[in-house]
């Protein structure tokens, strides 16, 4: 019997520890018969059960830990549960061959008096095995999760095991009080994170994804989106901090793009490696601790910046990319806006007249309204042209533009999101509000975008340019609507007596007196008609060139001269003119000090291409949130405002024609049958009251939005350029807070504080203008 025991020990099913194993309510007749053959005594029997519980457990071991080395599709499971069969299992069979070892060189221990050999004696051998089986055997449960059929139904809870998953739930085993199991865990997380640490050295020494297992590396190919490669979260160990995470992503990525471009260059060639850094993996201690891990990586990235990407990507690139992006998506040139608005207006205006020139029946509908994609390309090409008329002779000294001309795109949107927010990794930002100011521009949704140049993508993400792409949207249509409603004015007969009374001698005979009266008494009834528009449109103006100076001159220029200056120097703090004042009051001595000081006392810009980024980002977010383009109840009613601004200067240009018309029948007889210019002229009148209210009543739901901000109840809570409690401001500490926390070693940048919605109210004060005439606004609508 004993040898039968130790066979089954060894991972051979015996019928007798099968039989003895099983309950005796199973089938009692069965048992009885069996055990009453052998003369096994019901103590034995219990004892045996034990034995028989933990053969089973060998034996489900056995062929559970063959079954995940051979087919599971992580390679670090595949790597536990071969160290399971090597290490624990091979332990526990060479603990069976030393019990049969000592019971045939007859061991005092275990062979007593006439060779009898008590099964409490052999038990006893394999007490602190059956502990540890049972861990081992929950292990592989919790791998074989994911291997279940698809038609099997999962219980609640369940998940598809990763690399991730088992090396957290081996690193949570750690903290058990059986020291036998901390011990098993121990060796299988050294194990997890040996074969994962291989997978992350291919990947941030060499630039190369994993040759197997790549589904469930953290770093994968991202073929719905422009990035090419995204970071997967849920396959992060718990150990990986978001920081560390970015900093792997960011040297596989640039490693990656090194080898691609070394095919081409041979002076990058030999660069696309650091495998002179794999000591410093090699020297991580398992398991591996969040802060030393994260150390290493720094040091890795360090060091990759140093010797390659310095000089792949100079700061003096990436100061020339954000000097474009400031000119051109946040419109620090304004004639750019003025002639890209221009000509897409012409664009529009000639598609409409070509509409209108054919004849009804070769009408197609909007087909003839509606701008292709070629045409769109066209608009862009001829606002360079006009761009360079007004520099004349010196438009080819201008870098800036010839850069642009190489780099910017004006494409349809493509019916895409309006900005999706890069993933945690990227850094996170505030969602932009999904209002469509890209539909105003023209007749489709079309965007401004950059064509990133290869080693700028090391530093601008495809989801930063998205970024840049709304935030020009809204930008562009507020100089839109307010460069529409300032043309108003160029309508010379409209503001003024166009064309001129007659002068004498024909305008002192009876015939040109009553031409001049005529006249007079045609212009003061227009005059006295387009009053409220011309009211309601000064308003309108008032209102936009404010938030556009406020928007444009305290929030962009503060916030990027703020970030230039710390790329420039390391420092994000924006002078005042109190920090003059402190300035006078130094002590002289000190600002006379010798300038041999040690080269560590000198503020140097940082070089790291990530920690670029990672400021770069959180610019970014902070720039979002004080154009107050993340607050949809403020970009909604705005949005509004800019279509019944169109709806206005429309209706005004259309007023405009239908009187040139009746000019034309009442002094010179040309008579167009097929127009009743009396009742059109009637229903745009009618039409431009209506739009007037709703031109007025936006402005004032848009001030009366922003008075709400100032009182703490809206849009994140501004008031003075300073922090509230509340809204997107504790949000964005917190958001600074992490970004100064994630590890790196260089000069953190600091937004600088900007803004303040109650100096753009102190401006807004429309006096009367909201109140009057409401009740009589309000029937005429009724």
């Amino acid at each position: 019997m004993l040898h039968e025991i130790l066979l089954s020990l060894s991972g051979h099913p015996s019928p007798l520890l099968r039989a003895a194993g099983a309950p005796a309510a199973n089938d009692h007749a069965h048992d009885h018969a069996f055990f009453a053959s052998r003369a096994i005594s019901p103590p034995e029997r219990a004892l045996l059960a034990s034995l028989a519980h933990l053969s089973d457990l060998h034996v489900k071991l056995i062929s559970s830990a063959a079954q995940i080395a051979a087919a599971h599709p992580s390679v670090i499971c595949r790597a536990v549960a071969t160290a399971i069969d090597a290490i624990h299992l091979a332990a526990f069979q060479r603990k069976v061959l030393e019990v049969e070892d000592s019971i045939l060189r007859k061991d005092a221990g275990l062979v007593g008096a006439y060779n009898i050999v008590p099964l409490t004696a052999v038990v006893s051998e394999f007490d602190g095995w059956t502990r540890r089986m049972e861990w081992l055997w929950e292990l592989v449960q919790f791998m074989l999760r994911a291997e279940r059929p698809k038609t099997e139904k999962k219980t609640e809870g369940a998940a598809p095991c990763t690399s991730a998953r088992v090396m957290d739930w081996l690193r949570s085993e750690l903290q058990t009080g059986y020291m036998d199991v901390e011990q098993a865990a121990t060796s299988l997380v050294r194990v997890a994170e040996v074969a994962w640490l291989k997978q992350v050295s291919a990947w941030i020494l060499y630039g190369k994804l994993p040759s197997f297992g790549v589904d469930d590396f953290f770093v994968q190919e991202d073929e719905t989106s422009a990035e090419e490669f995204v970071l997967v979260k849920g396959l992060l160990p718990s150990f990986v901090t978001p920081s560390t995470a970015a900093s792997m992503l960011f040297i596989g990525r640039s490693l990656h793009q090194i080898r691609a471009k070394s095919v081409a260059d041979a002076s990058l060639r030999g660069t696309d490696h650091l495998s002179t850094q794999l000591t410093q993996l090699s020297k991580l201690r398992h398991p591996l601790d969040a802060a030393t891990f994260s150390r290493t990586v720094t040091e890795i990235r360090n060091y990759l910046s140093r010797t390659t990407l310095q000089r792949l990507l100079p700061l003096s690139r990436v100061l020339e990319t954000l000097q474009l992006l400031r000119d051109f998506f946040l419109l620090r040139r304004g004639e750019f806006a003025m002639a890209l608005t221009q000509q897409a207006d012409e664009k529009i205006r000639s598609r409409w007249r070509r509409a209108e020139n054919l004849a009804y029946e070769k009408r197609d509908g909007l087909g003839t309204v509606v701008v292709k994609e070629g045409e769109i390309a066209a608009v862009l090409v001829r606002t360079w042209a006009a761009i360079g008329s007004m520099q004349g002779e010196h438009a080819d000294e201008d870098e800036g533009m010839e850069l642009a001309r190489d780099l910017l795109r004006l494409m349809p949107a493509k019916s895409r999101s309006p900005a999706p927010m890069p993933s945690p990794a990227e850094g996170a930002l505030t969602s932009i509000a999904p209002t469509p100011f890209r539909n105003l521009l023209f007749s489709v949704p079309v965007i401004l975008t950059l064509q990133i140049p290869s080693p700028v993508d090391l530093f601008l993400s495809p989801s930063d340019l998205q970024t840049y792409v709304a935030i020009n949207s809204y930008l562009l249509s507020l100089r839109r609507a307010h460069l529409r409603l300032t043309d108003l004015w160029k309508i010379t007969p409209l503001r003024r007596h166009h064309p001129a009374p007659p002068s004498p001698p024909y305008g002192s005979t009876p015939t040109g007196r009553e031409t001049v009266r005529l006249l007079r008494q045609r212009y003061s009834s227009r005059s006295k008609m387009l009053r409220n528009a011309w009211a309601t449109a000064s308003a309108a103006i008032f209102f936009l060139g404010e938030l556009e100076g406020y928007l444009q001159m305290e929030v962009v220029a503060g916030l990027s001269d703020g970030f230039q200056r710390w790329l420039a120097t390391g420092d994000s703090h924006t002078p005042t003119p109190g920090d003059e004042n402190e300035a006078d009051d130094d002590d002289i001595w000190l600002s006379t000090a010798p300038s041999n000081l040690p080269a560590e006392t000198t503020t140097t810009a940082p070089r790291d291409p990530q920690t670029l980024a990672t400021a770069h980002r959180l610019y970014l977010r902070t720039l979002t949130r004080r154009l107050l383009l993340t607050h949809q109840s403020f970009t909604d009613p705005l949005y509004s405002l800019f279509v019944h601004i169109d709806h206005l200067v429309a209706l005004v240009h259309r007023l405009h024609a239908v009187w040139t018309a009746a000019d034309l029948e009442a002094d010179a007889g040309v008579v167009d049958a097929f127009v009743d210019l009396a009742r059109e002229e009637r229903d745009v009148q009618a039409e431009i009251r209506g739009v007037e209210g709703r031109v007025k009543r936006g402005v004032e739901g848009l001030v009366g939005e922003l008075r709400r901000s100032e009182d703490g109840g809206g849009l994140g809570g501004m008031r003075g350029g300073e922090e509230g409690a509340d809204g997107d401001d504790e949000e964005e500490a917190e958001e600074e807070e992490e970004e100064e926390g994630e590890g790196f070693d260089e000069m953190v940048y600091k937004p600088a504080r900007v803004g303040g919605v109650d100096r753009l109210l102190m401006k807004l004060d429309f006096g009367s203008w909201f109140g009057e005439r409401r009740g009589v606004e309000d029937e005429e609508e009724l």
